[in-house]
């Protein structure tokens, strides 16, 4: 080891005022004496436990020695405090750990942090080096605070911490009575604690004294440290060349031996060549040299050393940009065990240093909403919550509570949806009758009972018996043999009844054929059928015929056919009213946060719209407010896109195992079909972003006549209530489209390729020429449509050209080659 590493190291054992030891003969060892690295770097040098634990502890020999010499304390360290740098400060409170129900946007910590701490240093630097420190430094990090006249935190600055000294409380009872501050001057100034913040990492059992990861990774640093030293050594003065040639030099002018000698030359440009040497009179030899085994096996040494000063920080290796031999899911797992277990306590630790310059119900904390490996776990949570809600287990509110988005509190989303059909199994009778299960309590019936109150079959799904029945019942009562007795009766004018009451069925017959003056008598059967055919419709009395009236007289969900399978208008009107409900949920609370933004301070300051404290306020300015940052368009299209997601992907499922029902016999569903829906919610999320560009030329426009913040509020408000229900038609109706032919399609292609497709529209005066041309036409599946030189996978395509896709409700008729023949 080189003399001039070992005795800094040794003179970090003794006190600084105590006399250097006398110099002790180097050895061959890495031990410092008898101690241990990581102790030399302890400093240890007062009683256990008192104020004056880490005192010993030189700040300049750890930089100089465990910092800027060993690259993996310096990649450890810099891999942290990168992120504390880059990460912005909020100030808040309630939420969860992602994001605050409520922000401070004018305190002035926020200012410093986020901008200018000082004259010297931004935001940025002051967080980075205040990280370094904590992670460097056993007294742990002393932050000078700064107040105005008035008493408004205006300066940061960080103290080196080997200048501050801590001056215990006598009487214990605040424990620190002051600092002691030596600047650089040599001028020792008082400060008093409340001027001060002292963040530490805690020692356990010495409130004054810190902890630091070099400490445990001392020795680890000093052998890495002491193995680079030794190679570079060693190659700088190895002289051994790649092999030696003996030979006679009898005879041979010495100049040209000079000239042989000189090659061995120490130094590593020589290293590996072949030398000659003289042997006496006949000798030829030849020494390999380049085989000989290193006094020490770097390779090894080095290896470990570096998994322990790694270890000891809490720093993957992949982190400081090692990934090799790891897949990406080990990667990524790396990466969020980084920011769980040594990213995130560390900056917690740092945040809570300034929460006392806040009242109680504020905290102060790093952004890390925006940090993707923080998503790790709650990606995982989603995708087991999904599996779950599709196989029944949990309902739409829960699985977006587990998702961390506001629940929809309708009947709908409260349901348990059973698998395969997808039957609602409703949460309470209120629910019930909201999705058409059961009666309103509120009429006086029970639940699951029909109007009468008898007590309807159990089902599992619309299509149901039960479902129809109690369709039938809610239509209005049908025509019974009384009605065609009365019907018969007007067609030969008026007539009398009986006088005495209504009479039976008989005397209604007889008074019907009283009437006919041009019908000879008859049995009654045959006067009865002729009553009955005067009628429109001829509905049986039985109650197999009454329910199957009942399903041609209401419009459901077609089950599959012998001939194939064709979605219904049912199928995109249930989609396109949730999304409807979605997008207005979505727009009243996006209307909401703009307004609010116009209001906040943070937009308004250095405008015109700012309102002047006094007349030295310079935050009123004459500019105009930033339009685009009040309406954040790309934000409001992301959030439409996670909103969206889920109900398109459910919709999109159980079209595709319908599909597969009726073609396959099976309910596979392909992964095309879930991609259909991602599709269609990113048109949703760029149609919302469209819909704030245009807004943002609205606020640009109003603010030239604009006289205050209320005027634009107002022109905000008539914006939304003129062209939010348009928008929310076109995506309602376009996501429904797109998303149900999509997953159809999807799913009748991975039936095979003996499915063939039949182009349907609405016949209509709303359907576009283009599409009336397509009408009736039949292509195998997996082959697009041409029209008008584009080609359509399916309509409502989203990657066709918008003028072929906007306000399209066709569908596709899907049916196998033995269904065609």
């Amino acid at each position: 080891m080189p003399r001039q590493f070992l005795p800094t190291l040794r003179g970090l054992l003794v006190p600084r005022s105590a006399a250097p030891p006398p110099p002790t003969a180097e050895r061959k060892d890495l031990l410092a004496g008898n101690a241990y690295a990581s102790m030399t770097y302890a400093g240890v040098t007062n009683i256990w436990g008192t104020p004056g634990r880490a005192d010993g502890w030189d700040m300049e020999r750890v930089i100089v020695e465990g910092y800027e010499r060993s690259i993996w304390t310096f990649k450890s360290i810099e891999a942290i405090s990168k992120h504390a740098s880059t990460l912005p400060i909020q100030i808040g409170r309630g939420g969860d750990e992602r994001r605050f129900e409520e922000t401070l946007e004018d305190h002035p910590l926020l200012k410093l942090l986020n901008k200018k701490a000082n004259p010297l240093e931004t935001g940025d630097v002051f967080k980075k080096r205040l990280s370094a420190q904590l992670l460097l430094s056993k007294k742990g990090v002393f932050i000078e605070k700064t107040y105005s006249r008035g008493g408004t935190l205006v300066r940061l600055d960080l103290l080196p911490p080997d200048r501050v000294q801590i001056i215990p409380d006598d009487r214990n009872a605040d424990y620190v009575k002051h600092f002691e501050f030596t600047d650089y001057s040599g001028r020792v100034r008082e400060l008093l604690p409340k001027h001060v913040i002292w963040i530490r990492d805690p020692h356990p059992t010495d409130p004054f004294c810190g902890v630091t990861p070099l400490e445990a990774a001392g020795l680890s640093v000093e052998l890495d440290v002491s193995a680079r030293t030794y190679n570079i050594s060693f190659i700088a003065n190895d002289g051994r060349p790649g092999g030696i040639v003996g030979i006679d030099l009898d005879g041979v002018d010495p100049r040209e031996v000079d000239r042989i000698q000189k090659r061995l030359a120490p130094g590593a440009h020589n290293a590996g060549q072949l030398t000659l040497v003289g042997t006496g009179p006949g000798g030829v030899t030849y020494v390999d040299t380049s085989a000989r085994p290193r006094e020490m096996a770097y390779e090894t040494l080095s290896s470990t050393s570096k998994g322990e000063i790694l270890a000891a920080f809490g720093v993957p290796e992949s982190i400081v940009g090692n990934a090799s031999e790891r897949t990406y899911a080990n990667a990524d797992r790396e990466e969020w065990t980084f920011w769980d277990h040594t990213e995130l306590p560390h900056l917690n630790l740092i945040a809570s240093g300034f929460d006392p310059d806040l009242d109680d119900e504020w905290t102060v904390r790093f952004d890390t909403s925006g940090v993707k490996a923080l998503e790790f776990p709650r990606r995982q949570a989603r995708e087991e919550a999904r599996k779950e809600f599709e196989s029944g287990l949990i309902t739409i509110d829960e699985y977006r509570e587990i998702a961390g988005r506001p629940a929809f509190g309708v009947p709908q989303s409260r349901a348990l949806w059973i698998s395969p059909q997808k039957a609602p199994v409703p949460a309470n009778p209120q629910d019930a009758a909201a999705l058409g299960l059961g009666p309103d309590p509120a009429a006086g019936g029970m639940p699951g009972a029909g109007p009468t109150g008898a007590p309807l079959p159990p089902g599992t799904a619309p299509e149901t018996a039960a479902a129809d029945v109690a369709a039938a019942r809610a239509l209005d009562a049908g025509p019974s043999a009384a009605a065609d007795v009365a019907a018969a009766r007007a067609q030969g004018g008026s007539l009398a009844l009986p006088a005495a009451g209504e009479g039976t069925a008989a005397d209604a017959v007889a008074s019907a054929r009283a009437a006919a003056t041009d019908e000879g008598p008859a049995d009654a059967a045959a006067d009865l059928a002729r009553a009955r055919g005067t009628q429109d419709a001829d509905p049986s009395s039985d109650a197999a015929d009454d329910v199957a009236a009942a399903r041609a007289s209401i419009e459901t969900k077609d089950l599959p056919h012998d001939d194939g399978f064709e979605v219904t208008d049912d199928d995109f009107d249930a989609l396109s009213m949730a999304v409807a409900a979605a997008v207005t949920a979505l727009l009243a609370r996006q209307e909401g946060v703009i307004l609010a933004r116009l209001r906040a301070p943070k937009i308004r300051k250095y405008t015109r719209y700012w309102e002047p404290e006094n007349d030295n306020d310079v935050r009123h300015a004459d500019a105009d407010l930033d339009q685009d940052r009040v309406v954040s368009a790309a934000r409001w299209a992301e959030e439409t896109s996670q909103t969206l997601t889920p109900i398109l992907q459910q919709a999109a499922v159980a079209t595709a195992r319908k599909v597969g029902q009726a073609l396959t016999g099976t309910d596979t569903v392909p992964p095309a079909a879930a991609a259909a829906a991602i599709v269609t919610a990113a048109y949703a999320g760029e149609a919302i972003a469209g819909f704030l560009a245009e807004l943002a030329i609205v606020l640009r426009d109003a603010q030239h006549d604009a006289k205050g913040v209320g005027d634009l509020e107002h022109a905000v408000v008539s914006y939304y209530h003129s062209a939010e229900p348009a928008l929310i038609a076109r995506v309602a109706e376009t996501c429904a489209v797109a998303t149900i032919n999509g997953a159809a399609d999807a799913a009748a292609e991975h039936a095979g390729p003996g499915v063939m497709r039949t182009w349907v529209t609405r016949a209509d005066t709303r359907v576009r020429p283009a599409h009336k041309a397509l009408h009736g036409k039949t292509l195998p599946v997996g082959t697009p449509y041409t029209v008008d030189g584009a080609s359509l996978r399916y309509p409502g395509d989203p990657f066709a050209p918008i003028a072929l896709t906007v306000n399209c409700r066709c569908r596709l008729h899907y049916a196998t080659d033995e269904d065609l023949s």
